[in-house]
């Protein structure tokens, strides 16, 4: 067994190969992550089948459905036919407001957290008067008794109440589905009084009890769209194809102003079939939750192998400057104790929180290893020693997955520095003559 003790290249080899044979368990718990993340989208969406999913409020769009006559080729005789073609022409709102009040809660299944909220949505606004002459004289005929109001929403499960339509001081009662699938493949219809001849401007207003899952967005299909939300939510992320205007968060909730134009999106206020995607221009909120542990972890078992590297480093030093023998197995015990805490970490952090659960499994781990070098080496100032190097190793990372920004800066710092301390201390070491001293002696 001399060969464990006195020869150098082999006990670094075998070192190096511990180290790398210790992120095989270490990539087993990256799955864990993963395969717990699964599971964790897994009771969202189970939750949201029954409460109601993410949703989005689309429109409202005016739908006239026209006849016109076009060409159409006859393989078998050679000519050209006339065939009545129906069509539908979708009209935008010329002015669209939108006043909502977002109240969340929060759902537990299992150890998972889930939110879901309840929503009051206002919607109002104003078709100008529609020109139909230039089409008409282009030979469109339009069925003004078919027309029709349709709102896009994502998920019908979550209307609380029926939804009445008050369209230029007439009420009728919204239907489920919409009249076609031109703009929206899910969501609400109700018939419109539309008269060719008229110069009104029509008014429109309907109020939504909705409730969804973690995000509610909108789109500007207004002229003008003008959205207000407020929440008591303190932790919202806004999101989509545009931020607010003006929005304040502190622990009462928030609230937030969008003003979006015509100009802001890339579709005109009528068109006819179905060529342009509204949900490209969505904007809303996304209720996120505060702490997401499962993202935290990702981020601190990135550094599992300058904790295993650096403690086998400064095990290594130990024998070289007080002339102890450390086993293999030794390294071995430390190596796997070092990767039990990302086990730790991740079981524990499902229950407190977060940043609680980091200091806790590092303290059962630095504790650990103390008491082993202790133990191993019958040294109670290397044992510190040891102690204190990996309670700075464990504070450098917890600082790090904190800062979500600066984490690549002050990671590449950190690894720096280390590096930097780690060739002071062994520069006056001389590589050759540590296998013979120990052979001469």
């Amino acid at each position: 067994m001399s060969i464990f003790k006195n020869n150098l290249y082999f006990k670094i080899g075998a070192i190096l190969i511990i180290a790398l044979l210790l992120l095989i368990p270490t990539t087993m718990i990256k799955r864990i992550i993963y395969e717990r993340e699964r599971t964790q989208r897994q009771a969202i969406n189970e939750v949201s089948s029954k409460w109601g999913g993410e949703q989005m409020l689309q429109g409202p769009v005016l739908t006239i459905p026209y006849t016109r006559y076009a060409k159409e080729f006859n393989d078998g005789t050679g000519k050209e036919n006339l065939v009545q073609i129906t069509e539908r022409l979708h009209v935008l709102p010329n002015k669209l407001n939108i006043k909502a009040s977002v109240s969340p809660n929060k759902r537990h299944r299992g150890v998972y957290e889930i939110v879901v909220y309840k929503s009051n949505l206002h919607v109002s606004g104003e078709f100008d008067n529609i020109d139909f002459k230039e089409l008409e004289a282009k030979g469109y005929k339009f069925k003004f008794n078919e027309a029709s109001l349709n709102a896009g929403i994502d998920d019908l499960r979550g209307i609380e109440k029926q939804i009445d339509l008050k369209w230029n001081g007439d009420s009728s009662p919204f239907n489920p589905g919409v009249s076609n699938k031109d703009v929206f493949n899910s969501g609400i219809n109700s018939k419109v009084a539309i008269h060719a001849t008229d110069s009104l401007l029509y008014k429109f207003s309907f109020d939504i009890e909705l409730k969804g899952s973690q995000n509610l967005f909108f789109t500007p299909v207004g002229k003008e769209t003008d959205v207000v939300l407020n929440s008591d939510w303190q932790t919202p992320k806004f999101d989509g194809a545009f931020l607010p205007d003006q929005q304040k968060t502190d622990k009462s909730g928030f609230n937030s102003h969008w003003n979006v134009l015509n100009l802001n999106r890339n579709y005109p206020q009528s068109w006819t079939g179905s060529k342009y995607n509204l949900r490209e221009s969505s904007f809303g909120v996304d209720l996120k939750l505060p702490v997401d542990n499962y993202q935290k972890a990702h981020r601190s078992i990135h550094y599992a192998i300058l904790f295993i590297g650096l403690t086998f480093l400064v095990f290594f030093f130990i024998e070289i400057f007080q002339s102890s023998g450390i086993h293999p197995i030794q390294y071995i015990l430390v190596g796997i104790a070092l990767v039990v805490f990302y086990t730790l970490l991740l079981s524990i952090s499902e229950h407190i929180r977060f940043n609680y659960a980091f200091i806790l499994s590092a303290f059962a781990t630095v504790a650990l290893i103390g008491m082993y070098v202790r133990a191993i080496l019958g040294s109670l100032k290397m044992s510190l020693f040891i102690a204190g190097l990996l309670s700075m190793l464990y504070i450098f990372i917890f600082v790090i997955i904190q800062l979500e920004d600066l984490a690549l800066l002050i990671g590449s710092i950190g690894v720096f520095i280390i590096l930097g301390l780690v060739m002071y201390f062994s520069r006056k070491i001389d590589w050759y003559s540590i296998g013979k001293d120990k052979e001469a002696g």
